[in-house]
């Protein structure tokens, strides 16, 4: 069964815009190239443009938790981190809702 991931992160004020871009692109080079990510797509919001939603689509719920449990390791911890005001607050949407 697929999986949808919404991950909303925020980002420091004062951190400088060329880095906090270059950790975007690489946490997110790392998680593409992850077994089982289907696609993947950042949202930045209008009015806080510190604010993003990393909308991820996954083929299984396991291969997101493998994914997940190698992001805590050492050798998977996000460039990102460093420059984040908050925790990430973390949806998953394995189930829909038939239209129609």
């Amino acid at each position: 069964m697929s999986m949808t991931v919404l991950l909303e992160v925020e980002f420091q004020n004062d951190a400088p815009a060329d880095a906090v871009e270059a950790a975007i692109q690489q946490t997110l080079a790392q998680t593409a190239s992850f077994h089982g990510l289907e696609s993947l797509e950042v949202l930045v919001d209008d009015a806080d443009p510190n604010r993003m939603v990393v909308v991820e689509s996954w083929t299984t719920a396991a291969d997101h938790d493998t994914y997940v449990a190698w992001r805590a390791t050492p050798e998977g911890a996000p460039a990102i981190g460093p420059h984040l005001a908050a925790a990430p607050v973390t949806r998953t949407f394995g189930r829909t809702i038939p239209l129609g």
